[in-house]
């Protein structure tokens, strides 16, 4: 077992077995050990690649649509732009990039980018320097005022709860000990759990999560939209509404056992767009399929334009890109998109529920 299990199952031994989203926030978010804190989660290199990295015009797209909500918005004079979990910063250099011609937008904003890695705030720092972003550790350190928020996937890993259906009821799924002393095991706990009354009627031996942290979060960026103004876009892989256990580990782009080397191993979890709309408290739009969505803002055009610039081997590769974006077997359905804003701008385009 690695450092960082070794630390957990220690707690265990003194406390007893722990709910695996307090877990899943060791293992991913640990000061020193926790996956988020290491080097490189992205790319090749590390355990996932995100759209923005597949192709610039996913980006693009999303700074276009963040420039309109700004114009629906009245125009403020200062806005905060908000990315939370920005890897690279390749999605905000993309976004920038595509709206420098939309008069007036520029110079309103004011950059704050949530990122716990120091790895990335440095790649950050070297893609957006003509932005003089700001680092923060949460969204609630970042100041109020008027906002745009993005967030590329970053709900999926946030830590969740997971609950088994017994004949006694819905228990909670712990993080214990085996019968050795040391290995971590799954365990059942020995009571019924209180957050029975949020989780659906099913049968014996069905499953459930519920993410009290991406609720929490979803109701404070809802407060800040409605209380100052702005809009707030959430992509992700999940579902419109609630399901079973999704919690999924991967390593060096191959599956893995949840509790296999802590901090060294990705864990996310589907979304639950109904439970953030509904934590929300405010007005939203969607979720709506990650390809529909980028059809509906143009993405079938914009590759063609930059198809026209391109060699044959470049034109092959943006059809490649395009199509993991948006095709159903790929990312275009699994992915969803949902809207969040205040109640005094016109509704968003990209939605089939804008009127």
């Amino acid at each position: 077992m690695n450092e960082l299990g070794q630390l957990i199952a220690r707690r265990i031994a003194l406390t007893g077995p722990i709910p695996i989203a307090d877990f899943m926030a060791e293992a991913l978010g640990h000061p020193r050990l926790g996956y988020y804190r290491r080097a490189q989660p992205l790319g090749a290199a590390g355990d996932f690649v995100t759209a923005p990295e597949i192709s610039q015009m996913f980006g693009e797209l999303l700074g276009a649509w963040l420039a309109e909500r700004w114009q629906a918005m009245g125009r403020p004079g200062t806005v905060h732009l908000v990315e939370l979990g920005p890897g690279r910063g390749s999605l905000m250099a993309d976004a920038l990039r595509a709206t420098r011609g939309v008069a007036g937008f520029h110079a309103a904003l004011d950059l704050h980018l949530v990122e716990i890695n120091e790895t990335l705030r440095a790649a950050q720092a070297v893609a957006l320097a003509g932005f003089r972003p700001r680092w923060h550790e949460r969204f609630d350190d970042v100041p109020a005022g008027p906002t745009l928020l993005i967030a590329n996937e970053f709900f999926d890993a946030l830590p969740v709860r997971q609950f088994e259906k017994t004949r006694r009821g819905w228990v909670e799924r712990m993080v214990g000990l085996a019968k050795d002393g040391e290995t971590l095991a799954i365990a059942l706990a020995p009571g019924l759990t209180p957050f029975a009354s949020y989780l659906p009627d099913a049968t014996e031996g069905a499953q459930a999560e519920i993410c009290e942290a991406g609720r929490g979060l979803a109701a404070a960026i809802g407060a800040r939209l409605q209380r100052d103004g702005g809009w707030a876009l959430i992509i992700d892989y999940g579902y419109d509404r609630g399901h079973g256990a999704s919690l999924q580990a991967v390593r060096d782009h191959r599956g893995a056992g949840i509790l296999d080397h802590p901090g060294e191993t990705d864990l996310s979890a589907h979304v639950d767009f109904a439970a953030l709309a509904a934590a929300a408290g405010a007005r939203t739009f969607g979720p709506a399929g990650q390809g529909e969505f980028l059809l509906r803002l143009g993405v079938a055009h914009r590759a063609e334009i930059l198809k026209a610039r391109a060699t044959p081997e470049q034109r092959r590769a943006i059809d490649a890109a395009l199509q993991r974006l948006i095709a159903s077997d790929q990312m275009g359905t699994l992915f969803r998109v949902l809207a969040v804003g205040d109640d005094r701008s016109a509704a968003p385009t990209g939605f089939s529920d804008a009127p």
